[in-house]
């Protein structure tokens, strides 16, 4: 499961803030502070005016580089911002994102192609979504159609079956769990990818439903998630899952994440719990 930190994002106030004032200290206590909590890669927008991006993106791969090591995920539609993100990565980054956005298809899945990097794919037709499962899945066969001919490898492909809030439309989930098997079934070498949070987008106690419907995309297929790492909860979640739905074989990674204090009580607390006993 690839969990990618989408913390780092230009359209937070805080993160903006920091960009612009180059403060690297915020910018680096987000990338430790979510690596720490088991963030496999970071997402990395700088969510900045065109003429700065690109800029504003080396800036920040470089500071975030200075303090962890782990992939990044360029997020950006701006192709000089990404050339310049490639350019300043020790690793071959994950770019976020394509879709059949014509803009996208022209200028981001070229180098995609070149470089052999990763990459998110939206089913969505330009700006506009589909409300089914049937005309998500006519964009995803375009977009793979697209792909294959530029020379990218399905394994490359994390498509993304656009999480909906369930808020405004009571069928958004149902939608796209159906869209998720669909990938999964018509291309089994491709990832599932998304964003979470997205589905309990102007409800109150978001986090509960955030938890639930990761547990429902996980056993639809989804292996991974743009999420707030730092959220225990949530990762509690993610891990209890995959043991249960025989993805973690032996629950060693639960194991594992159990032993370093990421689930389960905190290590301090176990230590003042065992000194009371």
């Amino acid at each position: 499961m690839l969990i990618i930190g989408e913390k780092i994002n230009g359209t937070r106030k805080l993160v903006n803030k920091a960009v612009l004032e180059r403060d690297a200290a915020h910018i680096r206590h987000l990338a430790v502070s979510q690596v720490e909590a088991g963030a496999d890669a970071l997402d990395i927008n700088a969510g900045t005016l065109p003429d700065r991006e690109p800029e504003d993106m080396v800036w920040l791969i470089n500071t975030v580089q200075e303090v962890v090591d782990k992939p990044l995920c360029l997020d950006s539609p701006n192709s000089a911002a990404l050339l310049a993100g490639i350019s300043a990565t020790r690793q071959l980054p994950i770019i976020n994102s394509i879709s059949m956005e014509e803009q996208r298809i022209r200028e981001v899945l070229p180098i995609v192609a070149r470089h052999g990097c990763r990459v998110l794919a939206l089913a969505m037709d330009g700006s506009s979504i589909s409300p089914n499962c049937e005309g998500r899945m006519a964009v995803v066969r375009r977009l793979f159609e697209e792909s294959r001919k530029a020379g990218v490898k399905d394994e490359n492909m994390f498509v993304d079956a656009l999480v909906m809030s369930v808020g405004t439309e009571s069928e958004a989930c149902l939608t796209t769990l159906a869209t998720m098997r669909a990938i999964r079934a018509e291309y089994p070498q491709a990832h599932l990818t998304g964003g979470l949070s997205n589905v309990s987008f102007g409800l109150p106690a978001r986090t509960l439903l955030n938890r639930a419907f990761l547990t429902l995309a996980i056993e639809a297929g989804l292996d991974s998630a743009i999420v707030d790492p730092t959220d225990r909860g949530l990762m509690e979640t993610l891990y209890a899952t995959r043991a249960l739905l025989g993805l973690d074989p032996y629950c060693a990674q639960y194991n594992r994440a159990f032993r370093a204090g990421k689930i389960g009580p905190r290590l301090e607390e176990r230590k003042t719990d065992k000194k009371k006993s």
